[in-house]
């Protein structure tokens, strides 16, 4: 098999076509044709080793890549949910998508949206269901008031989106050129981006905000925008200063990862129109470096895609 990955760690420049045996299939799981695979910051950071403590008994090459699409081309003992030949999604955790072939759990895949390519199913998992858990976790009912940060981003688009089909009102910050954009994801209110969002934000509710979902990872900048006792969705384990009553809650999509209901209530809400996919640029498996590249130069809008 051929992957893409580091055996050194480094810049983009050490990602590397490197060959890798083919991955056993056990009960319960899916193997797929990759045929795209999103680029992710995780990605990025994996690549240059920042998570090397983390998984300490991991041995070279280290395989980024966290979102996939492609065909069903073998199916473990009791998988139902899927055929052989089906376009199908799935959110890989911790990591190793960048591969020709993935075996994943069988309830990390479902079919991807009808009417989509892999290309464009493959945005969703990660992003998707880490808007779905944030969401969970803060529990907002009905009517009350949503505040979202980096709403332009992957995250915090699917997070508006959300909200606004579960009857929330949503106040989200965009630059002047992305405006726009967050108004068509629903945004009841947008307000400038940047420092002093915060009170912007209390401008038009000045009785603080209900929830919070922090995708710019503002941290104790952007937290005075909630209420006392609001809830705060944070994603890079940032827990708050617990002052306030505040109910932080990190997002951890490694939760959500075997949750096939959650996914594929994604995968219909994509195929109702409330949910967007977004392609900013595709690259090949073979120019996987200037994706990474690209990533890291920043000011993309929709995501960065491989595809083998």
């Amino acid at each position: 098999m051929r992957a893409v990955g580091v055996t050194d760690f480094g810049g983009p420049e050490a990602l590397k076509i490197i060959d890798v045996p083919a991955e056993a299939l056990g009960r319960g799981d899916v193997r797929l044709r990759v045929r795209a695979a999103t680029v992710n910051p995780t990605d990025t950071q994996l690549r240059a080793g920042a998570y090397e403590a983390y998984y300490p008994d991991a041995a070279a090459p280290w395989i980024p890549g966290m979102e996939l699409a492609g065909e069903v081309v073998e199916l473990g003992d009791g998988v139902d949910h899927l055929e052989i030949g089906d376009l199908a999604m799935g959110i890989v955790v911790p990591y190793g998508a960048y591969r020709d072939e993935k075996v994943l759990p069988g309830n990390s895949v479902v079919r991807a949206p009808a009417d989509t390519d892999a290309v464009a199913a493959a945005t969703l998992p990660m992003n998707g269901l880490t808007a779905r858990r944030a969401l969970d976790l803060m529990a907002l009912k009905r009517g009350q008031v949503l505040a979202v940060t980096g709403a332009a981003g992957a995250f915090g688009g699917y997070v508006v989106e959300l909200a606004k089909n579960e009857g929330l009102t949503v106040v989200a910050d965009a630059s002047e050129p992305d405006e726009s954009l967050v108004r068509g994801f629903g945004a009841d209110i947008v307000v400038r981006r940047g420092e002093g969002v915060a009170q912007r934000i209390r401008d038009h509710f000045p009785n603080g905000v209900d929830g919070l979902a922090d995708g710019a990872l503002q941290g104790p900048e952007v937290l005075p925008a909630v209420a006392d006792g609001g809830a705060v969705a944070t994603v890079r384990n940032y827990e708050g200063d617990g002052q306030r009553g505040l109910r932080v809650h990190p997002v951890l999509v490694s939760k959500m990862a075997e949750n096939r209901e959650a996914l594929d209530r994604l995968r219909q809400l994509v195929e109702d129109g409330k949910l967007t996919l977004r392609v900013a640029q595709t690259f090949s498996a073979e120019d996987a470096a200037e994706a990474h590249r690209r990533l890291e130069q920043g000011g993309t809008r929709g995501r960065i895609v491989l595809t083998f």
